[in-house]
């Protein structure tokens, strides 16, 4: 809570700054914005590469039968989840703004000096390698290999908390100056007070369909068995972390007569790969940004089904960190959606104002998805 107090702060900072439109101090937050926001996509491939090879290497010991049932679950609930969050988003967002202005581009906000970042790889090419290696690992149990993963996994995962965490307010700050100094601050801020409240119910809407979907396939009460999974949305909602979460879905999915085997190996690895609140959220603040800023037009689902399908696959082990998901994304709406500073910087701002909401919709689902598994599984063991 105290990042999003910060956040909150910087917002108000830097549309204070902007309105007053100081030569030389608006022109310093350009600058800042220009060169964190190349740090911020340098550090993109790295995310995507460490992480995602870092969960997947981790994977080889287990049942490939077990890996398989709960990963295609996870994805089929994430990616879903997204779907109904674009569908809700184009049905509900556009009506919200009212008027369009081209950003301007290359008038009179410039920073004092440009230097140029480039990402050592690609977003695709970290994602690729990122399966190599992991598959690899998994394979070859290669013990050498996964202490270089997860060493550099730690050290990316430090370089969030300890560089990109704590400077966001003031990167938000330098969005929010150079969209004041444009005149466009009060069209944006009317959007997204409202993107929150309609994001926070589509978490809602979403976890109740996974409960009933749940309760259908294994014969169980599904609002009994979400009332049982309530301690870990709150503890979700507290620690915007799936991961200092897992103790808890851990004892409350087991209440919901999910066998401890199935538990203990489903329940920590759909914290790393079941995001569907966070799809849902960055989905529906994607819609809401490309609908405020005018450089882009409200996408159609033929746009945004790979774009969401991407996002399924790339926030996989993604840091389990406040904001860990949507940096894992960037990638994702840079390349795919051609993302500018601006929109990438409006796009954080949003997402970790509810950051705590996803990361308790995402750990809730869980519960349904072990629900799932478990039944699954116990055919398997029948059938066998």
């Amino acid at each position: 809570m105290k990042l999003i107090l910060k956040l909150v702060i910087g917002i108000a900072a830097g549309i204070l700054i902007g309105l007053m439109n100081i030569d030389g101090v608006t022109q310093l937050f350009v600058t800042i914005k220009e060169l964190f926001g190349q740090f911020i996509n340098f550090v993109i491939p790295f995310i995507i590469l460490f992480f995602i090879a870092a969960g997947v290497s981790k994977l080889g010991g287990e049942s490939g039968r077990m890996v398989g049932t709960t990963v295609g679950t996870a994805y089929l609930s994430t990616f879903l989840a997204g779907v109904v969050a674009f569908f809700i988003a184009v049905a509900i967002v556009p009506m919200l703004s009212t008027e369009q202005a081209p950003v301007a581009e290359g008038e009179g906000l410039q920073p004092f000096f440009q230097f140029e970042i480039e990402p050592l790889m690609g977003v695709v090419t970290a994602l690729v390698a990122a399966f190599l290696f992991g598959i690899g690992i998994a394979k070859t149990n290669s013990l050498t290999l996964m202490k270089v993963i997860d060493e550099g996994k730690n050290i990316i995962d430090l370089v969030i908390r300890k560089i990109i965490i704590p400077f966001l307010p003031v990167y938000i700050a330098s969005i929010f100056v150079e969209i004041a100094a444009e005149g466009e601050v009060f069209n944006t801020l009317s959007v997204f007070g409202v993107v929150l409240l309609v994001a926070i119910s589509t978490h809602w809407l979403w976890i109740v369909i996974q409960f009933i979907t749940a309760g259908a396939v294994t014969g169980q009460n599904p609002f009994r068995a979400l009332k049982t999974m309530l301690p870990a949305y709150f503890t979700g909602l507290g620690t915007m972390s799936s991961a200092a979460t897992i103790p808890v879905t851990l004892a409350q999915a087991k209440k919901n007569n999910v066998r401890e085997e199935v538990a203990n190996f489903g329940v920590p690895l759909c914290a790393t790969i079941h995001l569907s609140g966070s799809v849902i959220t960055i989905v529906t603040t994607a819609v809401a940004v490309m609908s405020v800023l005018g450089e882009y037009s409200v996408p159609t689902f033929g746009q945004m089904v790979p774009v969401i399908a991407m996002l399924g696959v790339i926030m996989i082990a993604a840091p389990g960190v406040p904001g860990g998901a949507i940096m894992a994304a960037l990638g994702v709406l840079t390349t795919q959606l051609g993302f500018s500073e601006a929109a990438v910087g409006l796009m954080i701002a949003l997402y970790m104002a509810q950051d705590s909401f996803g990361t308790a919709t995402n750990v809730t689902g869980d519960g349904a998805i072990n629900m799932i598994v478990n039944k699954f599984s116990k055919k398997e063991s029948a059938a066998e």
